[in-house]
């Protein structure tokens, strides 16, 4: 049994959200220069420009690159010949708060009904899964509220099929217009149950943007979905142009024979994710 230190885990959960909220990663960077070069009115170029900047800026200060640094939400693999000594989920809480304070990110999780700030970020939230092997990979995603508030699950029936989805999934966006700040990437979880639908979709979220699906029929899925998005003309910041989204990732797995649980997971064009291997 190979067993980690709390405080290396600690650390390297620090330094992630650190870097995440910093520096913007260079595949979204590319896809805002690719996206202003082919845009065709002055707005949407203007708001990719000023994309780009923002990110030059923050990356040269050390700022966060938007003022919402997000919830904290971590998807862990964890082998199964591998413990952390004083416990996984200490060391992960432990290296959230440090990274949030020695960031000076803003705290934003909060009491549902009272609104009090719970006051260090806590609590992260924690996706555990179990493999095979003796590694630690810990996936990071600052996840803001304004993206976060316009995604949706739903359950369709087995017969709406791929149209049903489409259908869903081209509306929701229509129906968020501005509000995720577009350009989007749009995380989609086809299949599962009706808990397992959302997570699919943001663990989607953490696919490198330029990595389409490795089934073929879920790529050409993806293209088509993203094709669509695009077609409605909302556009960086919603001020029209053909850049509403970056990417769509889907994310399926096998559900029961009546059911199709569908699942929508937006991310701002602030795409704050990294990922470690301990």
């Amino acid at each position: 049994m190979r067993m980690l230190k709390a405080e290396d885990v600690s650390a390297a959960v620090r330094d992630m959200i650190i870097t995440a909220c910093r520096i913007l990663p260079e595949p979204i960077y590319k896809a805002f220069v690719e996206a202003r070069d082919s845009e065709t009115t002055d707005s949407a170029r203007e708001v990719l420009d000023q994309l780009i900047k923002n990110a030059d800026l923050a990356k040269a200060t050390n700022m966060p690159l938007c003022q919402d640094t997000g919830s904290a939400v971590l998807f862990v693999e964890m082998g199964e010949d591998v413990r952390v000594e004083g416990g996984l989920k200490e060391a992960l809480t432990a290296g959230m708060v440090e990274g949030y304070d020695k960031g000076y990110l803003r705290k934003s999780m909060c009491h549902p009904l009272q609104r009090k700030n719970t006051g260090n970020n806590t609590p992260a939230i924690i996706h555990l899964e179990l493999v095979p092997g003796d590694k630690l990979k810990i996936q990071f995603m600052a996840k803001g509220g304004g993206s976060e508030n316009m995604s949706r699950c739903t359950m369709l029936t087995p017969a709406q099929g791929w149209e049903g989805i489409k259908d869903f999934v081209v509306r929701r966006m229509a129906e968020a217009g501005p509000n995720p700040c577009p350009p989007t990437i749009v995380g989609v979880g086809i299949g599962g149950s009706f808990d397992l639908a959302p997570t699919l979709a943001k663990k989607a979220l953490f696919r490198p943007l330029d990595v389409p699906n490795p089934d073929p029929e879920i790529a050409a899925m993806e293209k088509e979905l993203l094709e669509a998005i695009n077609n409605l003309g909302i556009g960086p910041m919603g001020l029209g142009g053909k850049t509403t989204s970056l990417a769509v990732k889907i994310e399926m797995h096998p559900c029961h024979i009546a059911s199709l649980p569908l699942a929508v997971n937006v991310q701002c064009h602030s795409a704050r994710t990294q990922e470690v291997v301990l």
